[in-house]
């Protein structure tokens, strides 16, 4: 393992000065070379799917190319950019790991007085326990009430 990791770096130290050895001349022609490959790549796939890492990729490259180059160099357009951003930007602040589906449950204190009027009123029905949390400040419907595994079983 440690051999094949020394083995890379010897590599690429290798290939660093090649490149900036390298005639402009070559590097023109390598970048022209891979502009018409991307252009005919581009003509063979129905939709590019970018994915959150190519994403900040190209929006960091984006920042060193002039936007009048974008049209030639990207293949997105400065608004998908701006659209890419505005999303990640709602995607951080709707807070969706604290949101949970559905209703919030019961708090633990009425469950225990719905068990408790429950237990003192045995003729009470759920409508009647009901309406006597509604007068007690605790609008809650008939159905929690009888729903609630806890009350069936008094």
């Amino acid at each position: 393992m440690p051999l094949s990791i020394v083995t890379a770096l010897v590599r690429n130290l290798i290939k660093v000065p090649a490149v900036v050895l390298r005639s402009r001349v070559a590097k023109d022609a390598e970048v022209l070379t891979l502009r018409h490959e991307n252009a005919v790549l581009r003509r063979q796939i129905a939709r590019v799917r970018y994915q959150s890492a190519d994403r900040i990729w190209l929006a960091v490259l984006s920042r060193l190319v002039p936007r009048e180059r974008w049209r030639q160099v990207f293949a997105v357009t400065p608004t998908t950019v701006l659209t890419w951003h505005r999303q990640l930007i709602a995607r951080k602040w709707t807070f969706p790991q604290y949101r949970r589906p559905g209703r919030p449950s019961t708090a633990s204190t009425v469950k225990h007085l719905i068990l408790r009027l429950a237990k003192e009123n045995s003729t009470w029905g759920h409508r009647r326990i009901q309406g006597e949390l509604v007068h007690l400040g605790y609008p809650i419907a008939p159905s929690t009430i009888w729903k609630d595994p806890a009350f069936r079983g008094s």
